[in-house]
């Protein structure tokens, strides 16, 4: 049984954390990073004002990250994948060497098509503007946001890829990036617990 889960959402919405407590967590679970798939910042395209264009799907080997997903489905148990060393074990799910997680997380997931055909599940984490802002300010990055990054390109390119992928699909769980970790950590893995039993007991009944 394999599992693909994404976890999408704003910059500095608690993603990676999220996923690497996840993946203590559930059995046979790896992670693939989007920002793994960044291009050189000599491949990143300039804006008429100046800004590096990272938050956009051009500035990704998006292609190679979909080949990532399709390896990790074709065998998860490569040791190109690390799982993580779960020490828990639900009643239902007592196969749980047969059961495989893939984690992938990134600011944009939902916006490129052939990735959309490989989710089992969707979620997205989001944030009111003010604590995204406050949230990107303490982060160092390379190289570093320039004066007015945030609100002249972060910010924008968010809403906009947010409203593209909404109206394409409704199927996505959205999860409140203020709340905190641990109530978020229980949100998603009784969530996949859940569609893991489901996809059980349809093996069990086909």
């Amino acid at each position: 049984m394999k599992l693909v889960v994404g976890l999408g959402g704003v910059t500095n919405g608690g993603k990676t954390t999220l996923a690497e407590k996840l993946k203590k967590l559930l059995p046979n679970c790896s992670i693939i990073y989007q920002d793994d798939f960044f291009k050189p910042e000599s491949e990143v395209e300039t804006n008429e004002r100046g800004f590096k264009q990272y938050d956009v799907l051009d500035a990704l080997y998006i292609e190679e990250m979909v080949k990532s997903i399709h390896a990790w489905i074709e065998n998860p148990t490569s040791s190109s994948f690390s799982t993580g060393d779960s020490k828990v074990t639900h009643d239902n799910l007592r196969s749980a060497q047969e059961i495989h997680i893939l984690i992938v997380e990134g600011f944009l997931l939902y916006n490129y098509e052939p990735l959309n055909e490989l989710w089992n599940r969707r979620y997205f984490l989001t944030l009111p503007y003010e604590e995204c802002k406050r949230r990107r300010s303490t982060r160092v990055y390379q190289p570093a946001d320039p004066p007015g990054y945030f609100d002249g390109h972060v910010w924008p390119m968010y809403l906009k890829h947010k409203r593209e992928f909404e109206e394409k699909m409704s199927n996505i769980v959205y999860l409140d990036g203020t709340e905190s970790q641990e109530e978020l950590l229980s949100h998603m893995y009784n969530d996949i617990i859940q569609e893991l039993e489901i996809q059980k007991s349809e093996q069990v009944t086909a």
